[in-house]
């Protein structure tokens, strides 16, 4: 099915430019992908070491999102898109932002869980341990559907993000209840509460690169819409 998608030009080297370009953007995610467990991990576990791997990575997310952005612009400049091939660069470039910034958000829980003293005990981090799963799965399953160039996955995932929208506020209120029978879980109550904001930051990002497949494949932007009005237009022709 991708390589239906994808046009066929004259010019064989600018098919080998545009795969070449969503190849990177798929590397991109794979590494944001692994950033993302990696520092989750390290918050369960207290895992100095993985911790201080996930922000010395945090650069290789960075340099990779220059070097596409580098190359859409060069796109833009000597090939001119038009119709599709200009949807998939200008996609391209709104998705690695979003990937970089998720990146960002994993570094900033992998530095969080060195604020951990001790580690934290499994009834604590049980309530941020689902919302950190339901954020991996989303994230993958963001990523699957690019790959794929799949709109049904893509609206599968806007779907599920809209169904756990708030998520974040119900591990609050129980590490808020944590905290007001024990004072002394503060320090690791308000790491649990940024953790979580953290994570609902990235299913929102992977909303966006949803978003962004959509606009691609459909040539629709559905961004700030109704959830009923995003499928409806999803599911109209592409043109």
């Amino acid at each position: 099915m991708a390589e239906e998608v994808l046009t066929q030009h004259i010019s064989h080297q600018f098919d080998t430019e545009l795969r070449t370009l969503r190849s990177q953007m798929l590397s991109m995610g794979g590494l944001v992908e692994e950033q993302l467990a990696n520092a989750l991990q390290a918050l369960k576990t207290n895992d100095e070491m993985l911790a201080k791997q996930v922000y010395n990575n945090d650069y290789k997310v960075n340099a990779l999102e220059v070097t596409i952005d580098e190359e859409c612009t060069r796109i833009l400049a000597r090939r001119q898109p038009t119709a599709g091939d200009l949807r998939l660069v200008l996609a391209v470039i709104k998705t690695i932002t979003d990937l970089e910034r998720i990146g960002d958000e994993a570094e900033r829980i992998a530095r969080m869980s060195l604020q951990v003293q001790g580690g934290i005990q499994a009834r604590y981090y049980l309530s941020v341990h689902h919302l950190g799963e339901l954020a991996r799965q989303i994230l993958h399953d963001a990523l699957d559907s690019i790959a794929r160039l799949d709109t049904e996955a893509a609206l599968a995932v806007i779907r599920e993000t809209h169904r756990i929208d708030g998520e974040s506020e119900s591990v609050n209120r129980q590490v808020l209840t944590y905290m007001m029978e024990d004072p002394r879980m503060i320090p690791l109550g308000l790491t649990l509460m940024w953790s979580a904001r953290a994570l609902e930051r990235v299913i929102a990002h992977s909303r966006n690169v949803c978003e962004y497949l959509i606009y691609f494949l459909k040539g629709k932007d559905i961004r700030h819409i109704s959830l009923q009005k995003v499928e409806e237009e999803a599911r109209q022709p592409h043109y």
